[in-house]
């Protein structure tokens, strides 16, 4: 029964923020076809934000209506959603309408949305029914939420991206068909990958609907155990709920609500430091802001200008790479949790110098550093994997010091993170739609200086 109970919290899990993950290791195909083209990201991180919508409503009901909202019909229902949208996805992903003269994904931007609506509200809602069983079973959630980062990483690599070739397109001109009268351009085509973007979005269907039957299946068995009051996470290095995609962070806020009824028992680490300076807890929260606001604001709207440059295998294997890299580092947080403020401080520097050099390299689109380099190819891609995962490791850390304070430290810290992702994202949105400091280009027929 033990086993058979980890195994449905694992599948449970996963569901968490599978759809959202799978979006954007996804987009190295998905660029080519909408005619977005490479501004979609900087949609996306947007309408994530706006998503944001359903924690909000789902806590306001919990402040004004305590007691009377009921999780398991909350989580049926975002389930159910998610299942159908990702269905709904393979269908109509490329349906466009034309909006004030333009093509636009609207079908696309209408499914994200309710997709990013679905995985920011299960931060809120999947954790409370959580409770309700003993604390070990937890771990076991955390570990199919990490997964759900994990799991399309791999099926990503597992579809490739497909080669590009620079093919002659002929162009007559005067309408001539004289040879003199023909000028010849060069043009990127695609060769389709492994399997097609609407099989990849089947994964993520089927992925959905294994989350919802291991619910149904959760939600009916037998409470022989009495709810457990022991500590939600009892790790030192177990708070990886800000490794679910482009997080939510009011899953925090729940976290440490679930624990004010017995905050007495909670299990410290004997290597927790009791109190922090003013000074200390400010570099903290700014580590909070900054690392959030890069990792899922900032680079994020620019990831497409600063890889596609050097190739779309280069894009694939930073987008994949990348999302695998976020629960990896989760886990070595697990494993090897570091408090030290001087020590994040220094891998917060990292991620941020590799953030940089992905930065100058989407502003120098489309002619970056090593462009036809192999060393370019991999060095722009090397530096999006550390740049998650170091940053990715300093979300956790943050948290579990700022958990280990107190209830209020934590809902700050959940704040703080929402704050900086938010900020990132409308800052980026205006600089590569409006005003259009990021440049796009074809590969084969961008004139670059020597």
């Amino acid at each position: 029964m033990t086993l058979y109970i980890h195994m449905l919290a694992c599948a449970f899990g996963l569901g968490s923020w599978v759809a959202i993950n799978g979006m954007w290791v996804e987009l190295p195909l998905i660029v080519n076809i909408l005619p977005e083209g490479w501004v979609l990201p900087s949609y996306l991180t947007v309408i994530i934000q706006l998503a944001n919508l359903g924690p909000l409503l789902v806590t306001l009901v919990h402040k004004l209506c305590p007691g009377r909202l009921r999780e398991n019909l909350v989580i049926y229902l975002v389930l159910i959603l998610g299942a159908v949208a990702c269905v709904l996805l393979t269908v109509f992903w490329r349906k466009t309408t034309v909006i004030l003269g333009e093509l636009r994904s609207t079908a696309f931007f209408i499914l994200m949305f309710f997709l990013a609506l679905v995985d920011c509200t299960s931060s809120v809602t999947f954790l409370p029914f959580m409770m309700q069983l003993p604390a070990k079973y937890i771990t076991t959630y955390f570990i199919g939420e990490g997964l759900s980062g994990f799991v399309p990483g791999l099926i990503a690599l597992a579809q490739g991206v497909g080669m590009s070739k620079c093919v002659n397109i002929s162009q007559t001109v005067d309408n001539l068909s004289h040879s003199d009268n023909e000028s010849f351009a060069l043009e990127t085509q695609y060769l389709p990958p492994n399997f097609s973007t609407e099989v990849f979005f089947s994964f993520l269907s089927a992925m959905m609907v294994v989350s919802l039957g291991a619910f149904a299946m959760l939600d009916w068995v037998p409470r022989t155990f009495e709810i457990s009051t022991e500590h939600l996470v009892p790790e030192p290095g177990a708070v990886i709920s800000v490794c679910g995609g482009v997080e939510n962070p009011a899953a925090s806020n729940l976290t440490t609500k679930s624990q004010e009824d017995d905050e007495r028992s909670w299990l410290r680490p004997l290597v927790v430091k009791p109190f922090y300076t003013t000074r200390e807890l400010t570099f903290v929260y700014f580590m909070v802001v900054w690392a959030n606001g890069a990792t899922n604001g900032l680079l994020p709207s620019v990831q497409t200008f600063s890889c596609m440059p050097y190739g779309n295998l280069a894009y694939h294997l930073s987008a994949a790479l990348a999302s695998v890299a976020n629960p990896l580092a989760c886990i070595i947080a697990m494993l090897a949790p570091k408090r030290s403020l001087v020590f994040l401080g220094v891998l917060c520097l990292l991620g941020t110098g590799f953030g940089g050099y992905n930065m100058a390299m989407a502003a120098m689109s489309p002619c970056p550093l090593l462009q036809d380099a192999p060393a370019g190819q991999a060095a722009i891609v090397l530096s999006w994997v550390f740049f998650m995962g170091l940053l990715s490791y300093v979300k956790v850390m943050v948290g579990v010091i700022l958990r280990d304070q107190s209830h209020t430290a934590l809902v700050w810290c959940g704040a703080a993170a929402q704050t900086g992702s938010m900020v990132g994202s409308i800052i980026m949105f205006p600089l590569v739609n409006v005003y259009n400091l990021f440049k796009s280009g074809d590969i084969c027929s961008r004139k670059c200086p020597l």
